[in-house]
């Protein structure tokens, strides 16, 4: 495994041409725009649904698994479809409630050399495969009504701080964002709180972006009293 990222990371250096750099961008360009197109014809049909996002490391015996499966399940039971990453533990959990529930299970798979595999509770008409992390992103922010973060890595946190941007800058619509697992999260926004905006580098609306919650329960909550109060419909 060393040696191979070796070998990787002194391929990236090696010398090429200036025709052979200008030749693989422009195929570059059309594998990019494949992935679009193929998210949009096929994301565009499947109606309203929730983002849940989290850790492909959570086992299935974890509360935080049992739970990514209640909360799929009570979503199903409104309407709601799901999307997630496509892969295991969290994501496999979000899968698994919604089509154990009977609703639209959807899987945003990333092909990854190691970790990342598709679960088997993704519809086999909603699992895209995606090569670039950042279309992938468009597709979660682009076709959800809302989104659930439960605990995860770096990933989870990238997803998580890209739908808290976009809304904050106003590029997508005020959608509710609701993150799971106090005991988590807290640390983080504590830290949120009182340094950054200690700081005054976001502001003290910032901070009404997203809700922190303990339980299956509260999170779809949030998200159903968000589209009451607002007197709003997921807009398809």
């Amino acid at each position: 495994m060393y040696m191979a990222k070796e070998d990787k990371i002194r391929s990236s250096f090696a010398n090429k041409t200036w025709q052979e750099i200008k030749v693989k961008d422009s195929w570059q360009i059309f594998k990019i725009m494949s992935e679009f197109v193929d998210g949009f014809e096929k994301l565009a049909k499947i109606g309203p649904c929730v983002s849940i996002f989290g850790s492909a490391r959570t086992k299935s015996e974890h509360k935080y698994y049992e739970m990514t499966v209640e909360i799929s399940r009570l979503l199903a039971n409104k309407g709601y479809g799901v999307i997630s990453g496509g892969g295991p533990g969290i994501m496999e959990a979000a899968n698994k409630g919604a089509y154990e529930a009977g609703g639209k299970s959807v899987g945003l798979n990333i092909e990854l050399p190691f970790e990342q595999f598709h679960n088997k509770y993704i519809d086999r008409d909603k699992l895209l495969e995606f090569n670039y992390f950042f279309v992938r992103k468009v597709m979660f922010m682009k076709y959800s009504q809302g989104y659930i973060v439960m605990p995860g890595g770096f990933g989870t946190m990238d997803e998580l701080f890209e739908s808290i941007t976009l809304i904050q800058t106003g590029k997508i619509a005020r959608f509710p964002i609701v993150l799971v697992g106090i005991e988590y999260w807290k640390g983080l926004f504590d830290w949120i709180e009182n340094t950054m905006l200690g700081n005054a580098y976001i502001s003290e609306e910032d901070l009404k972006l997203y809700r922190l919650v303990d339980t299956a329960e509260e999170a779809v909550e949030h998200i159903f009293r968000f589209y009451d109060k607002y007197l709003l419909k997921p807009n398809f």
